[in-house]
């Protein structure tokens, strides 16, 4: 780059950075009755983003690369903030968010190729608390570049089903074996989108990250299962490329991707060592269900918001009483600012508990 090309990145990627830091924020803090208030103490961090996106049109051909990713995160940024205006004056507003903020994982899908090569990407890209680690900085800038490493999409395109997205470290080695966290997302959600809530700290703590994408329009809560069978070809694809720990491979997942967290993960023969819901719902019939020698021991990580409007906290506190009388180990906690949304800040805790 020139000094033309460096000023121009100067004026345009703090305000990218601190626009995708404030709708991480709406996300973390969205509950209905508050939405306007959390919209207000966001404020518009976006104007500066607009006023300096143009800077980048005319840059030569040399840097078509990193001027496209440039624009399409600063795209997929400023739609996120022009849907989520917009919400308030809609009849379907929570859903008009939900789509606004659907922009976000876009944003970062398009942005994280710079992370080697941009130091504030990279450090934005870590977890609060591995911002400050140089060393951590250093090793990721200067990995040596691994076709089995960083994020591919495995039949995941937008609107597929049944595929997976995957997250290798890029300071990856085979030497050692890896935890794996296997994320699922929400109802209607896909696993591309449902990565980024884990990237950040799988990339700071050396995680291997699986998010798959259900088969239907969410988890198979009823009927017929077709996705734990899925599940389990997808993990032996990822333990026969990578070397996993046997003893620390997690299933975990928000709101219905949760709630299957307990169906699957609770079965006889479930491959999975810890199990980690999110803002899910439970019925006491799952603990009954269970198979006694599965559930006796079992590390589950039950996490909910005291403001969930979908899945109230009962249903969280009953899960951990009936599973607690089964045997399983639980460790619970309740939220008190959480509605009924993904609270990215308890991964490490959860990652720490993993061991």
């Amino acid at each position: 780059m020139d000094d033309r090309e460096l000023d121009d990145l100067m004026v345009l990627l703090p305000p990218l950075l601190q626009s995708l830091e404030a709708l991480g924020f709406v996300a973390r803090f969205l509950h209905p009755p508050h939405f306007l208030s959390v919209m207000e103490t966001v404020g518009a961090p976006d104007e500066a983003l607009r006023a300096a996106r143009p800077r980048l049109d005319d840059w030569p051909e040399r840097l078509a690369d990193v001027r496209a990713a440039l624009q399409a995160a600063s795209d997929e940024t400023l739609a996120a903030f022009d849907g989520l205006r917009g919400a308030a004056e809609k009849a379907d507003g929570l859903r008009a968010v939900f789509r606004a903020l659907g922009h976000v994982p876009r944003a970062q899908e398009a942005l994280y190729p710079l992370a080697a090569n941009l130091p504030p990407v990279n450090r934005f890209f870590l977890g609060p608390g591995a911002r400050d680690d140089a060393g951590l900085q250093a090793r990721l800038a200067h990995a040596d570049p691994r076709d089995d490493t960083g994020v591919r999409h495995v039949d995941n395109a937008p609107g597929s089903r049944g595929g997976y997205s995957l997250y290798v470290p890029e300071y990856y080695s085979p030497d050692a074996a890896w935890p794996l966290v296997v994320a699922l997302h929400g109802g209607s959600g896909n696993g591309r989108g449902f990565l980024w809530s884990w990237l950040r700290d799988a990339r700071a703590r050396g995680a291997i990250l699986v998010a798959p994408t259900a088969i239907g329009p969410t988890w198979a809560l009823t009927g017929p299962d077709a996705d734990t069978p899925n599940l389990a070809r997808i993990l032996g694809e990822v333990r026969s490329g990578w070397n996993i720990d046997p003893a620390r491979i997690l299933l975990t997942g928000m709101s219905d991707g949760g709630t299957f967290s307990y169906v699957s993960g609770l079965e006889a023969g479930s491959p999975f060592t810890h199990l980690a819901p999110v803002s899910a719902a439970f019925h006491p019939v799952l603990a009954q269900m269970a198979d006694p020698d599965r559930i006796r021991g079992l590390p589950i990580h039950i996490a909910h918001g005291a403001l969930d409007w979908m899945f109230p906290v009962d249903l969280a506190r009953e899960a951990r009483d009936a599973l607690s009388a089964a045997g399983a180990q639980v460790t619970y906690r309740e939220l008190d600012d959480l509605s009924h949304t993904y609270p990215r800040e308890i991964n490490p805790a959860i990652l720490d508990w993993l061991g």
